[in-house]
């Protein structure tokens, strides 16, 4: 890649800030038209195609020059999707976050990494356990990835932090969330690394979590679940792993502790079974990309698709509706070209009128 120059990257921002803009139409958008400049002079236009009224407002200049005044005040820094030091892992979802602000040493992204996960009101058993997995896999070379919330995430950051941990967080970089964990955040802004998608500012809100979630398991070979309720987040990013085609592995726990029932429900469905950081090793030093676990789900990726965007109506919104559906279905069922139904896509996107959901499905915005 080469350097961007300031008003290119001035110009990326202020196009992922923009309404109804994601990774996806992001990337697309960039591939279309060769530079964000470019991109950001078509997007009205676009959203006009897809069904928009009132006009298209992009985000203003005065808004981004705020923001990066934040970044730097924060002591962070910017990351593009496209530099050299993005994580090599991350940058292979399709959803990978196009801009991340961090603070501290990008070179523990580049090193083998494994997510541990869990409950934020753990058991002191499932505690211990999850600081003695963190702590073999830190011994071992490994980066421990999790995401700083209460209870596992945090035994975790605490047991690898002299060794190598990041915490990807669902605030902005600037912005500690939980509150008592403001400590250990800045401990790993200094000796780790933090990453965060959200501008600063920005509260961490419900729907954030999601999206953080999906950083923590794209950046690592696999995700270890210690101790988890059937719907928590921890299983959220077991499912984004497995999605992503990573390995998916629980830690047994007793059918009466419903702290451990999401685990068990994991080594159910298909995830592997680890009782130590020894078994965790074992599985993820011989990752090549074809896991043990069941949880992958096979699609196109955007590599696929993002140089092949022409100028090709393709009316597809009468074959959406707020259900989600694959964007493949749609190529069959429109009789339309790849890139055409892409194109479509972008332009409903911008208007506001689609959402994009996990494993390369899209609906009708409800």
């Amino acid at each position: 890649m080469n350097a961007l120059s300031q008003e290119e990257a001035f110009a990326r921002i202020r196009l992922l800030r923009s309404p109804n803009i994601g990774p996806v139409s992001y990337r697309q958008l960039l591939g279309r038209f060769g530079s964000a400049l470019a991109a950001l002079d078509a997007l009205p236009d676009l959203a006009g195609r897809g069904g928009r009224s009132g006009g298209y407002r992009i985000a203003p200049e005065s808004g981004i020059a705020d923001e990066i005044a934040a970044v730097r005040q924060a002591g962070a820094r910017y990351l593009f999707h496209d530099a050299p030091d993005y994580p090599q892992l991350l940058r292979q979802l399709d959803s990978a976050p196009p801009i991340l602000t961090f603070r501290g040493d990008l070179a523990l992204a580049a090193r083998p990494a494994v997510a541990i996960v869990g409950a934020r009101n753990a058991s002191a058993a499932a505690v211990k356990l999850a600081r003695q997995f963190a702590g073999g896999l830190a011994d071992a070379g490994f980066t421990v990835v999790s995401g700083l919330a209460r209870g596992i995430d945090g035994a975790a950051h605490r047991a690898a932090l002299d060794d190598g941990t990041i915490g990807v967080i669902a605030s902005g970089i600037d912005i500690a969330y939980p509150p008592e964990h403001a400590d250990l955040q800045e401990d790993i802004a200094r000796r780790g690394l933090l990453l965060a998608e959200q501008p600063p500012g920005t509260e961490p809100l419900a729907r954030h979590f999601p999206s953080r979630n999906r950083i923590i398991a794209g950046l690592a070979a696999g995700t270890v679940v210690v101790e988890a309720a059937p719907k928590s987040g921890s299983l959220i990013t077991a499912r984004l792993a497995g999605e992503a085609g990573r390995e998916v592995m629980a830690v047994p726990g007793s059918p009466l502790d419903p702290r451990a029932q999401g685990c068990n429900l994991l080594i159910r469905d298909g995830a592997v079974l680890v009782q130590s950081a020894e078994d965790v090793i074992e599985l993820v030093s011989g990752f090549t990309g074809a896991p043990r676990s069941c949880f992958r789900e096979p699609g196109a990726t955007f590599a696929e698709v993002a140089d092949q965007l022409t100028d090709e109506p393709a009316e597809i919104a009468g074959l959406l509706t707020i259900a989600p559906v694959a964007v493949d279905e749609l190529i069959r069922q429109s009789g339309e070209s790849p890139a055409a139904v892409q194109l479509a896509l972008l332009e409903l996107e911008l208007a506001g009128r689609l959402v994009r959901h996990s494993a390369g499905r899209v609906s009708l915005a409800a």
